[in-house]
């Protein structure tokens, strides 16, 4: 006989331990984002969701800074950057399904205007394995004769003009190139009959119940959107944030590729997102043979195994599955993660372009983990105590070049002779700075006073010294 009784116990006690764990996961989860936060490394949203359950979702900071600005919250719309890949990537899978393409149809098929890249096919932009050379929409950009805000069209006219050569045989390699996706995106549209926002708006997004996404162009076609995030960068030497037009800031490319999609310019909140994730991995909207197709590791011609498939960055092997994309571009940082074994699903947007991912330490935390690793805290220093570490510190590797630091807000700045790089550093330590830098990279500048009143400088990624540099006493 079935003792009811228990079992109720039992499902109860079980029900409140998951409940209980999940409180303290949230509580370690928020510690972390609003530590990153308070120390300008994080400025955006999150959702976490375990075993189809969201267990943790919060926003972060202001999704404007100017004006009536309002805080980030799971509802806030961002630009995806580099994760409007997959999407491009999901049209062309239902095209395929129509029967109006296949794979393995060159590109010049559909872009008549590309026929010397007459060995490309639909398969290799998927995959980024095209050899098309890149920076196609930098180049454009630079080299506009009016301003005017580019769209895919352009870009096709400008290759067309320019007939470059491939970079290498298609196949043969893997090579990330944003120009892949814009021409996927235009062989959409012209496949299908309509544009590239309507297609994705009425094959992906509504039947999803994905209502607060869509393409959107923010500069060649503004609108007033509802919680909508701007995108910031840091103004020059200051922690001002600018969006990336701003006239102290002198490259436009953001702002004048406005009009070019598929690479980038989807936009969503991270619920929409977790619509979208529940929806591949249960096969909603594609078949499992589609979802197969969008998932398979290949190898190049010559045996090297692909980790990316239909706009996705692929994880796979003996019990580890997982998908996902990242994104940075015009002031939004992005990442979209899912563990197929695990049935976890990770999602970030930012509205700060060097906004970091704490992906590591969000893992340790719902494995149950120690935490390591952890970002380092700010401490308090006397601006006297900072500036003593400004100076030229000539490079101990290469003495034709320098390391140039500088201060500005309580933070040290560095560049270098051979290079600008404006890269920020707060105090953790009397004579120690972490970086403020894009998704999270570990960067640390050390100072050691010399016996000879001379300072040294020591650049450190992941703890292992990277560079040197000595400033003269004096100097």
């Amino acid at each position: 006989m079935t003792n009811t009784p228990f079992l109720l116990l039992l499902l109860l006690l079980l029900s409140t331990i998951c409940s209980g764990r999940q409180e303290k996961q949230a509580k370690q989860l928020d510690s972390i984002f609003s530590l990153l936060h308070t120390q300008n490394q994080f400025n955006g949203s999150v959702l976490i969701a375990e075993k189809g359950k969201v267990i943790f979702e919060k926003g972060y900071g202001f999704n404007n800074e100017t004006g009536s600005h309002h805080d980030n919250d799971p509802q806030t719309i961002f630009e995806l950057a580099s994760c409007s890949k997959p999407f491009t990537a999901m049209a062309i899978i239902l095209l395929k399904r129509e029967g109006k393409l296949r794979y393995e149809d060159p590109v010049s098929k559909y872009l008549p205007e590309l026929a010397f890249w007459d060995k490309v096919t639909i398969a290799d932009l998927l995959r980024h394995t095209s050899g098309i050379p890149n920076d196609y929409t930098a180049d454009l950009v630079k080299n506009r004769q009016e301003a005017h805000i580019a769209t895919n069209e352009d870009v096709i006219r400008y290759c067309a003009a320019r007939k470059d050569t491939l970079l290498f045989a298609p196949k043969s390699r893997h090579q990330y190139n944003n120009n892949n996706y814009v021409f996927l995106a235009s062989i959409i549209a012209r496949v299908s009959g309509m544009s590239y926002s309507d297609f994705l708006s009425r094959n992906i997004f509504t039947p999803l119940g994905m209502r607060h996404t869509f393409v959107y162009n923010r500069r060649q076609q503004p609108q007033s959107i509802k919680n909508y995030a701007t995108g910031y960068i840091w103004d020059k030497y200051s922690l001002t944030k600018v969006i990336s037009e701003n006239a102290a800031f002198p490259d436009s490319t953001a702002y004048f590729a406005d009009g070019i999609v598929g690479a980038a310019k989807v936009n969503a909140n991270v619920e929409d997102l977790y619509r979208w994730v529940t929806a591949l991995k249960n096969h909603t909207l594609l078949t499992p043979a589609e979802f197969a197709e969008m998932t398979a590791i290949t190898q190049t011609t010559g045996g090297e195994a692909i980790a990316y498939g239909f706009g996705l960055n692929l994880s796979k092997g003996e019990k580890k599955f997982s998908f996902g994309h990242t994104g940075n571009w015009d002031g939004y940082v992005s990442l979209i993660s899912h563990n197929m074994i695990k049935d976890r699903t990770i999602i970030i947007l930012e509205n700060l372009q060097t906004g970091v991912f704490p992906f590591e330490n969000i893992t340790q935390i719902l494995d149950g983990k120690p935490v390591t690793g952890k970002y380092r805290r700010k401490i308090a220093l006397p601006e006297a105590a900072i500036q003593k570490f400004t100076g030229v510190y000539a490079d101990e590797q290469d003495k034709a070049d320098a390391h140039i630091i500088t201060c500005h807000d309580g933070h040290l700045f560095y560049n270098a002779k051979s290079g600008e790089w404006d890269m920020r550093f707060f105090p953790v330590a009397d004579n120690e700075f972490s970086a403020l830098r894009p998704n999270g990279a570990d960067g640390t500048m050390r100072f050691t006073m010399m016996a000879n009143g001379g300072m040294k400088l020591e650049m450190l990624q992941g703890g292992t010294v990277v560079g040197s540099g000595i400033r003269k006493v004096g100097e």
